[in-house]
């Protein structure tokens, strides 16, 4: 009889509650204002008080901002409204806007610049096509090839043989990448299927069908090749990058190599050898027990007194990599956070049906871990993101360098609001795209739902 209780106690436990009914008054707008801002006197004086205190913010925010903004002026001293008040100034914002966006990027060459991210957006647009096939080929493809043609835009000047063949390579990769996902798009197979069916080798052994796959792709980099041959860019050296252009190459790359190498580090940290795992805890814990400015000032001004003499490092590549290691030790903790709250009957699964370890990971464990790490990685991204200001301490002139700047041109002198709100307005913008997508994310991939 005991027994039976005890059973039906804990069968109790796993018996769906009845949902509690929904609140009265709630139907319509006004039942939902009542039930939601004025329940009560405690509630509605808070309701009251916040509608006053944003009222007050807007009313002074229009002030500043538009009634007394002047659009129009040649320095700061025409912005005045009266002799001892000065008006919004965005007539200085506008003047320094493309600063703003490109540093001291040479006016005649800034479309290199936005061929680039033309190129960008182009190679990877057809990752979130349905119909495209291949996806994951063509996102790493933009992340590890698509630096070498970039690079070589931004910075331009003469090529040696390694830049001379990786960007053709990459520019072979996005010419293919485009084709394949036309093909994808109005036919619905790949570009692989249709030169196999072109060259009549859809009949013989898949063991050959990747042999006119291959001469495809020997064809395209032979013809980038010749593309390329006579182009040839005027060099510009990163000294005059700056600006959201800046921000984005060192974030963008250290966003790009973080994860890939958190995962690296975090399973490394979880390694059964202990010298991987020994080196994997202490680059761990040294990078985050260490702030980033201090990792920027060691990489720039310590480091290079320990190498040979006449050997220098440029600048801006001893801070993307002092980024790059940085945002790598923070992501292999979020990374193994992630793994640590698999169950620990999907690893015993996957052991069972014969995987080996990197299998287990890649299918099985991996992309379960990222779904739940979805919010906390792009929490990192968008820290990366405005952590990167921190290199204009450094003499690099990102967003916020190029802020600054405003303020000590002679024409221009004082100017601090509006040039800084404008910095927040973009950095508002690129923190909430990221923030909307992951969300995105998580609703698609179902990540923290029927877990």
């Amino acid at each position: 009889m005991t027994e039976i209780t005890e059973q039906n106690k804990v069968s109790e436990k796993f018996v769906p509650k009845p949902s509690l009914p929904p609140p009265p008054n709630t139907t319509g707008a006004i039942g939902w204002l009542r039930y939601n801002l004025f329940d009560g006197f405690l509630s509605s004086c808070l309701t009251v008080l916040s509608l006053i205190a944003i009222g007050f913010m807007c009313v002074n925010f229009y002030e500043w901002a538009f009634a007394k903004a002047v659009l129009e002026a040649a320095n700061r001293q025409e912005c005045r409204i009266t002799p001892t008040e000065f008006g919004t100034c965005w007539a200085g914002v506008k003047f320094w806007f493309t600063r703003f966006i490109y540093g001291r990027y040479t006016d005649t060459e800034i479309w290199r610049v936005n061929s680039a991210a033309i190129i960008l957006i182009l190679w990877m647009i057809p990752v979130w096509l349905p119909r495209v096939t291949a996806k994951l080929n063509i996102a790493l493809s933009g992340v590890l090839i698509f630096p070498f043609l970039a690079g070589y835009m931004f910075l331009g000047g003469d090529r040696n043989w390694f830049m001379e063949i990786m960007v053709s390579v990459a520019l072979g990769c996005f010419i293919t990448v485009i084709i394949h996902s036309l093909l994808c798009l109005f036919t619905g197979a790949g570009i692989s299927k249709w030169i196999i069916q072109l060259t009549g080798f859809s009949n013989r052994s898949e063991r050959l069908h990747k042999f006119p796959v291959i001469m495809f792709a020997v064809i395209i980099f032979l013809l980038s090749l010749f593309l390329i041959s006579d182009v040839a860019f005027k060099e510009m050296p990163n000294n005059l990058w700056g600006g959201l252009f800046l921000t984005l190459v060192i974030s963008g790359i250290g966003i790009a190599s973080a994860l890939p190498a958190g995962i690296l580090l975090a399973l490394g940290r979880r390694s059964k050898m202990t010298v991987i795992r020994v080196l994997c805890v202490a680059f761990i814990e040294l990078f985050r027990s260490v702030p980033l400015i201090t990792i920027l000032f060691m990489a720039t001004t310590m480091f290079p007194l320990f190498l040979p003499e006449g050997f220098h490092i440029n600048k801006l590549a001893s801070a993307i990599v002092a980024v790059c290691l940085f945002a790598a030790a923070y992501m292999a903790e979020v990374v193994r956070g992630g793994l640590q709250a698999i169950p620990k009957g999907q690893y015993e699964a996957a052991e069972a049906v014969g995987l080996t370890y990197w299998q287990s990971m890649g299918f099985i464990v991996m992309p379960q871990a990222l779904k739940y790490m979805i919010p906390n990685i792009v929490s990192n991204f968008m820290g990366l993101f405005k952590d990167t200001t921190l290199v204009s301490i450094i003499g690099l002139y990102d967003l916020l360098g190029m802020i600054n700047a405003v303020s000590q041109d002679p024409s221009w002198i004082g100017l601090h609001h509006e040039p800084l709100f404008t910095a927040a307005v973009i950095f508002f913008i690129g923190c909430f795209a990221m923030s909307k997508y992951s969300q995105y994310l998580e609703r698609n991939l179902g990540a923290g739902h029927g877990r």
